[in-house]
Order: structure tokens, then C-alpha cells, then sequence
């Protein structure tokens, strides 16, 4: 099978990182790049690193595609939907958080859309079948993948603390006074405390695994001095002993073909540049710490569509995404 890509606002990280990928994916033959400020341009002069791989430009015009993905700000892919006509009926993967809330879109022209939430290890089923799918975002990907097995097991019953700490490239491309890298380079500094616009999707997401309500999830995002990965860390009070945790999270992601629970001391740069997700278990006294270690330009977002788009076309869910971590 061949799978008639295109992509839509081709010019920020999203994009690129889905460039990387699906320019080497075995079943991809990419369609079109649409991108409304540099349609005429080679694809390389915006992505450097595509330099020599490729030598399609981008174009303004939506055309016929198998599946399209919307690489567009928040609260443009809904704007984009009601505003163009896609030819074809091709699938969709949106990668901005229009849909990972409020899942069904009506349209100004009265068509509906069902967007499925894009978290494999939850939603596999779903995915499979689905004709939209919405992509998690980076913090929640890493959140829920910490604390889904025991949500599943009506077993997330004490107030959770979580810190994450994100690299540069979270904040998207454009600059701002945080982002830019005189003040980003060694520098840390709390955002966005308790208040972070990922924990609805989290919230929503564990409480439809349990069943039920959670528990207050304190949440402390922070701003790295990297460009690139998510470390994050949770813990909470728990009855369970560390063997009981071992095996429920090991049961949990058994079928899982980018989650890897670790049984050594994990870091950051064994999960950047790959599709993974890292888990660690441990257990001290009575509270379980779980540490969720991705990428948040891969796992959190390119790479987790492109894993979404071979489930909905019932291909290698890992193809494409044989990545290794570059480690040093």
C-alpha cells in the first residue's frame, strides 16, 4: 500500500519533523506541502536538513490526498476546516489541541467530524478505524502514558505531583522573549503552574480510563535549556508494593510498540530523536514515582501522528519510525 500524503502550514517544527519521517517512510509517496507564506519555495530553503532528499516546493492549493495532516496553530485547524474544500474526503490527523477536547466539529457548511483522541496505548481500537484522529499534545502524551495503568485499575485514588521540564522547541517556531536563546541558554524558570492548557486533555483522558473522577493532578511545567525532549516525573500515595506496580504497568504496556517500561535509571537523550516513550516505576514507602521520558517533537507530536497514520491504514504501526537515540 501507498499512502497519498499532504501536509497543511508546512513551515513550522511539526512540519519538519513529519518531512524527516515521511520523505524515508516506505509506504508514503508525499502528495503536497501547503504553506500560504512560502507556496513557490523549495521545501529545503524552510527545512534546511532536507537539503538534497527532496525537491518538491510548497504550494498554496489544497489537493487530493489519502490522509492530511494540519500542522497549524491553535484554533487554526477549525478556522482551516470551515474555510476550504478537501478533495477526495481524505483522513485527517490534526496536531494543534482544536479537537482533543471537544471531539466533534460541525462545520459551517453543516458536515460533521468525530475526531478520535491519537493516543495509541489508550486508544488503539479507536485509532484503527478512525477517519479523524486528534494528536495528543507533548506534556499530556508523557502525563497520561505515566499514570494510564493505574487510572485503568481504579487505583489513581491520591492526589498526584507531577513536574515536567520541556526543551525549547515545545514553544513552536516563532520568538518570543522566553524562547529566544540568549535567555533560554542556561536558564530554567517555572510556567504556567497548576494552570497549563494540557491538563484538560489529561484530566479528560484519565478520567474516561477510570471510569470516573481523579484525584487533583498538581501540575509544575518547566522551561529547559535544551532544545529538545521531555523529562517528566510524577508521584502519589499508593497501597500497591513495588512488585504490584512492576507488573500492573508491565501487563499495561505489554502490546505497547513504543512504550518501554526500564528497569535502570532512565535520561533524557536515550528517548530524543526516537518514538519512544521511557517509563521507570519505583517505589518509596508509600509513594510510587514514575518518571515518563519522549520527545516532544516525536513521540509528543510528528512522530505519534505518523504512528496514528499506519494504524488508521492498517499498516507497520512502526514503520517509518525505526529511529535510534543518538545518545551523545
Amino acid at each position: 500500500m501507498i499512502i497519498k500524503v499532504g501536509i497543511i502550514g508546512g513551515a513550522g517544527y511539526t512540519a519538519g519533523e513529519l518531512l524527516r519521517i515521511l520523505v524515508h517512510h516506505p509506504q508514503v509517496q508525499l502528495q503536497y506541502v501547503h504553506s500560504n507564506s512560502h507556496a513557490g519555495r523549495p521545501l529545503w530553503a524552510v527545512h534546511n536538513d532536507l537539503t538534497g532528499d527532496v525537491e518538491m516546493i510548497f504550494t498554496n492549493e489544497v489537493k487530493e490526498a489519502d490522509v492530511i495532516f494540519l500542522c497549524l496553530g491553535h484554533g487554526k485547524s477549525v478556522e482551516f476546516l470551515n474555510t476550504n474544500h478537501l478533495p477526495g474526503n481524505p483522513k485527517i490527523i490534526d496536531l494543534s489541541q482544536d479537537f482533543r477536547i471537544n471531539q466533534t466539529f460541525q462545520a459551517h457548511d453543516g458536515s460533521c467530524r468525530k475526531f478520535v483522541y491519537g493516543l495509541p496505548e489508550y486508544n488503539r481500537e479507536q485509532i484503527c478505524t478512525a477517519h479523524y484522529v486528534a494528536n495528543p499534545g507533548c506534556f499530556a502524551t508523557a502525563f497520561e502514558l505515566a499514570l494510564l495503568p493505574l487510572a485503568k485499575a481504579g487505583l489513581l485514588t491520591e492526589e498526584v505531583h507531577v513536574n515536567g521540564i520541556t526543551g525549547s522547541t515545545g514553544a513552536g517556531q516563532s520568538h518570543t522573549a522566553t524562547t529566544h536563546f540568549s535567555w533560554r541558554n542556561n536558564n530554567i524558570s517555572i510556567y504556567k503552574p497548576f494552570t497549563h492548557q494540557h491538563l484538560h486533555e489529561v484530566r479528560q483522558t484519565l478520567e474516561i480510563a477510570a471510569g470516573g473522577a481523579v484525584p487533583e493532578l498538581n501540575f509544575l511545567p518547566v522551561r529547559g535549556d535544551f532544545t529538545r525532549g521531555i523529562f517528566l516525573s510524577a508521584y502519589t500515595d499508593t497501597h500497591l508494593e513495588f512488585s504490584e506496580l512492576q507488573n500492573l504497568y508491565r501487563q499495561y504496556y505489554s502490546d505497547a510498540a513504543f512504550t518501554i517500561l526500564c528497569n535502570s535509571e532512565i535520561s533524557l537523550k536515550e528517548a530524543v530523536g526516537t518514538n519512544k516513550c521511557l517509563l521507570r516505576v519505583e517505589k518509596y514507602g508509600n509513594k510510587a514515582l514514575f518518571t515518563s521520558i519522549i520527545d516532544n517533537l516525536l513521540k509528543g507530536a510528528s512522530g505519534q501522528a505518523v504512528q496514528n497514520m499506519n494504524l488508521m491504514f492498517g499498516i507497520d504501526e512502526k514503520a517509518g519510525l525505526r529511529l535510534k537515540a543518538t545518545g551523545f
